[in-house]
């Protein structure tokens, strides 16, 4: 079995490449940057390909794609240029993964598997869930998510199926957000964003990786699903537990005008949040291993 993976030399993407490879798979990692991708996957016999993100790709002898590639976009100042290089990272490279599969046609993959977020629903109230039917949000990212997920669903077309994980924060060992996120905590001045009420859904590093494959080898999981653990927290309680976890004070709260002044409406993102249920994925049977956040932290931080 053949799998591409897009973004495989990001956080999410490295695990997912290791897990696969453990598992006895054949790999092809397109990237920009070849060399850093040959250095990153130097030992392994993993084979590494040019690619600027949209142009095609010979997808012949491929049987699956994990599309995780995609410019940073929380806790960035947002400008024309930043906001068309995050939309054209997600849906772009989407869009020439989707023409690729056409160009293969029957040697090609059977299934194409990308992330989304959960930015898809825009900002919600504390209370509200969010599930995989609601309707999108209608802000920026809320807005790449709905046009992402579109690119990667005109794959069905050619009788592949697809699937769109809408991921929460991904907590990791090995940097990732929560390396940023544990900065301010380290140096005694952590704290909430704002009122710190809005929620924070987050999501294992391991469990990711885990419902990727899930996505993949499972013929019955199509669509939208939401990626993010069945506990909810809001933001002050994600700050607390954080602080717990490094045995660091969390009270210094970053005001909400604060961070506008600096991020301007690429703050928005910080400042507010949605409840994403992982119904669907469970009902599909997947089980979280870290379902609890200060298990999921103290791991990350062991």
């Amino acid at each position: 079995m053949k799998t591409l993976v897009t973004g495989g030399t990001g956080f999410v993407g490295k695990a997912l490449v290791s897990a696969l490879r453990d598992a006895g798979g054949e790999l092809v990692v397109p990237s920009r940057s070849l060399e850093r991708a040959r250095r990153t996957f130097r030992q392994s016999q993993i084979e590494v390909v040019s690619w600027d993100g949209r142009s095609t790709l010979d997808l012949r002898g491929v049987d699956r794609i994990v599309h995780l590639a995609g410019e940073p976009a929380v806790g960035r100042r947002y400008t024309s240029a930043l906001k068309q290089e995050i939309w054209a990272s997600r849906v772009e490279s989407a869009r020439a993964l989707t023409e690729s599969i056409r160009l293969a046609g029957t040697h090609g993959p059977t299934v194409f598997v990308s992330a989304s977020g959960v930015g898809y629903y825009g900002p919600r109230e504390p209370h509200e869930p969010c599930k995989e039917d609601d309707p999108p949000g209608k802000d920026f990212l809320a807005k790449v998510c709905v046009d992402w997920e579109q690119a990667v669903r005109e794959a069905e077309s050619l009788g592949v199926r697809t699937a769109s994980l809408r991921f929460g924060v991904v907590l990791g060992k090995r940097g990732g957000a929560l390396a940023v996120m544990a900065r301010p905590f380290q140096a005694m001045v952590g704290g909430p964003l704002g009122d710190g009420r809005q929620m924070f859904p987050w999501v294992h590093e391991e469990d990711a990786v885990r419902a990727l494959i899930f996505a993949l080898e499972r013929r019955d999981v199509r669509g939208p699903l939401n990626l993010a653990a069945p506990e909810f927290v809001s933001n002050e309680e994600f700050s607390k537990a954080l602080g717990r976890a490094l045995h660091r004070p969390s009270f210094l709260r970053a005001p909400a005008f604060a961070l506008r002044a600096l991020f301007g409406e690429g703050a928005e993102p910080l400042l507010t949040g949605q409840r994403a249920v992982p119904d669907r994925l469970t009902s599909l049977g997947f089980t979280f291993r870290f379902s609890k956040l200060d298990e999921a932290l103290r791991d990350c931080f062991s």
